[in-house]
């Protein structure tokens, strides 16, 4: 290669913004076999091979202090809209073009300088040509029109973009605006990255957004961030956002509500049971407003009585495979969270015309049960009926009633009754009583309210009519061969007898047997089922709030009309993994969100000293025990310094605490011993 020579190679490192990757250079002398040394117009030595020499100007030497003319000359000559010209020629002619070529056509000359404007042009170029050697060949016309769409959808994100951190600044500093559509996408990629960090397909988008704004580069960042911006509460349910739970109810399903609000499908059971005149007691927290479930007694001749358990019939609403009926069964469950409840129904059904409203005329599925002074049962009745309920108690309603025995209320002293009989003959069949008091968390702004909810005649009464109905939805199963989704439990392996009354009896000893119970399973097989004692089981109480229940009501509403069942046992075969698999994603989210808020109750109560209860060693040769906040029915973990048994009540206060990270580390309290004067 002959001294002089001027040549563009590839620049290494960055470069300005609006420059070119590329500089020019003059061979000054090889280097080697290979190499050559190229001095650039500051005077720089390069040391190059060949083959990084992006373009060689032909016939002319140069000096390094000619290249800054050189460059200007072509620089004159670039005009990008000359290109769009050449293409539309060249496109006709079907042929590629070297930079010498276009210099001719665009130039009618091919000076060094223009050729160079040609080549730069070429290089540069990402829509009209594509390079094939040293030469040039000119894109289809689909093709350059699918490449301008695609530039001009960067420029748009690249707009929206800088607009979306404009927003962001704004709101940041303090000022309100009006988020964009084109936002949202910016905002879920933080939302996603807050909740799963690393494992995020946003992650990406997350990092840049939070790199920009230098706040860090983590998922605590991108949470604190969405904070900021009033996007998210301090305390966001992140174990929601992790879920595959829907939060919201689509707007064309809401649309499909009202008509069918409006315009109600034909009751499959127009022939309906007229129950009305009886009395009916629903009984339920003062929160709860989908009332799924009431209670009544008939005064039968001879002194007789039967019992009725009315349950909602929401299957009257729902078509089969409709929208309603695909969502519900998507969802699987009614979620109870401390901050509110996520319905598996949407509310203008499951708390209206869905539940069982006081004072108004509903459909229902009844269960009327006559039993033996024992309490087992004699026979049994189902029918589709109309109720309408009497009265809209609470716990602490019936508690206080049943204590002053209402002489005015016989049917409920008397459904009173037969649930304590029911009670003592279900353990007879080898029931497990496990009786653990329950934290109710609500939770309202920043305010955290726990209540205890320990077990009463009230809650026993509406537990054991609920265990009676699934055990003759079970049995009417079982009588006529119906797929339905029974539950049962394997019989667990209790420790012997003689140990669990060295226990301690009340919570330490059913902490000791709820240890050895097994979950809970579901199949298309009746099998006993052994906490409650019982040879079979259905649930079927609560089909506005669990798909099961549900398919259960409309298989035995088809046995009563005498038609095909809607579920087959395959088809059960196949649906019971799906509900089974969203009903325990929900009672994981509600366990976790439960764990979170009570950790956010005790970092607001640092300084409260509490009373609780060793329950269980969990690793006694360590000291590390369960403990019960009896004031709070909250079980915690601590680590103890000096000898307990099981049973024994230490005072515990909070050490250190952080709901988000879901850490708490407890410590015993002694009470000081006061000194004597004469020591003071």
């Amino acid at each position: 290669m002959e001294k002089g020579t001027l040549i563009e190679f590839k620049v290494k490192g960055e470069v300005a913004d609006g420059q070119r990757p590329f500089q020019l250079g003059v061979v000054d002398r090889p280097e080697g076999k290979k190499h050559w040394i190229v001095v650039d117009q500051k005077g720089q030595s390069h040391t190059l091979h060949p083959r990084q020499f992006t373009f060689i100007v032909p016939e002319q030497t140069y000096t390094p202090a000619e290249i800054a003319d050189f460059q200007a000359a072509a620089a004159s000559c670039m005009d990008p809209a000359n290109l769009e010209v050449a293409w539309e020629i060249l496109l006709e002619e079907e042929g590629m073009v070297a930079p010498a070529d276009l210099a001719q056509l665009l130039y009618s000359d091919q000076s060094p300088s223009q050729c160079y404007a040609a080549h730069c042009l070429l290089a540069d170029d990402r829509l009209y040509f594509k390079q094939k050697g040293d030469r040039y060949e000119p894109r289809s016309a689909s093709q350059v029109a699918e490449l301008q769409h695609q530039l001009s959808q960067q420029a748009k994100r690249l707009q929206e973009q800088q607009a979306f951190y404009q927003r962001l600044a704004q709101v940041i500093a303090g000022d309100k605006v009006e988020w964009e559509s084109c936002d949202r996408p910016y905002i879920q990629a933080l939302e996603k990255f807050a909740s799963l960090g690393d494992e995020a397909s946003t992650k990406a988008t997350a990092v840049e957004i939070l790199s920009t704004l230098n706040r860090g580069t983590n998922a605590e960042a991108a949470f604190q961030l969405l904070v900021d911006l009033h996007h998210w509460h301090p305390h966001e349910n992140l174990f929601l956002h992790r879920s595959k739970i829907p939060v919201q109810f689509s707007s064309t399903l809401i649309t499909a509500v009202n008509q069918l609000l409006e315009m109600p499908p034909p009751d499959l059971h127009p022939d309906r049971h007229d129950m009305t005149s009886l009395k009916v007691y629903t009984i339920d927290d003062e929160s709860t407003s989908e009332i799924d479930d009431g209670l009544s007694l008939e005064f039968l001749p001879e002194g007789k009585q039967r019992l009725w358990v009315h349950i909602a019939d929401p299957s009257r609403w729902i078509t089969l495979g409709d929208e309603l009926d695909r969502e519900a069964q998507r969802r699987g469950t009614t979620v109870y969270l401390p901050t509110g409840m996520i319905p598996m129904f949407p509310m203008e059904l499951s708390t209206g015309p869905m539940s069982l409203v006081q004072g108004q005329v509903c459909c229902a599925l009844s269960f009327g049960i006559l039993l033996t002074e024992a309490g087992a049962i004699e026979a049994y009745d189902i029918r589709c009926s109309q109720v309408q309920p009497t009265y809209r108690l609470t716990y602490a309603d019936v508690d206080e009633m049943l204590e002053l025995g209402v002489e005015a209320e016989p049917e409920l002293l008397a459904i009173a009754d037969w649930a304590r009989r029911r009670q003592v003959w279900r353990k007879s069949q080898g029931a497990i009583s496990i009786q653990m008091p329950e934290a109710s968390i609500k939770v309202e702004g920043e305010h955290v309210d726990i209540q205890v909810l320990y077990d009463s005649p009230a809650r026993n009464l509406v537990a054991e009519m609920m265990i009676l109905t699934g055990e003759v939805a079970a049995r009417y199963g079982q009588d006529h061969d119906l797929p339905l989704p029974f539950r049962h439990q394997p019989q667990p392996e209790l420790p012997p007898q003689e140990e669990l009354l060295q226990l301690p009896p009340g919570f330490v000893r059913s902490c000791a047997l709820r240890s050895c119970m097994p979950r809970s399973e579901i199949s298309i097989s009746p099998a006993r089922h052994a906490s409650l004692g019982l040879e079979s089981y259905c649930q079927v109480t609560s089909p506005i709030r669990r798909y099961a229940d549900l398919v259960a009501h409309f298989q035995i509403k088809a046995h009563l009309r005498q038609e095909p069942f809607p579920f087959s046992k395959t088809d059960l075969t196949t649906l019971i993994p799906s509900v089974t698999t969203a009903a325990q994603e929900a009672t994981l989210l509600e366990r976790q969100t439960n764990r979170y808020w009570s950790l956010e109750y005790l970092r607001q109560h640092t300084q409260q000293v509490w009373p609780a209860l060793v329950l269980r060693w969990l690793r006694e040769s360590e000291n590390l025990a369960l403990i019960l906040l009896e004031d709070l029915g909250l079980e915690l973990v601590i680590r103890l310094d000096h000898a307990v048994r099981l049973g024994d009540q230490i005072d515990v206060k909070v050490a250190s605490v952080n709901p988000r990270l879901d850490r708490i580390q407890l410590q015993e309290c002694f009470p000081s011993t006061p000194t004597s004067a004469q020591e003071g």
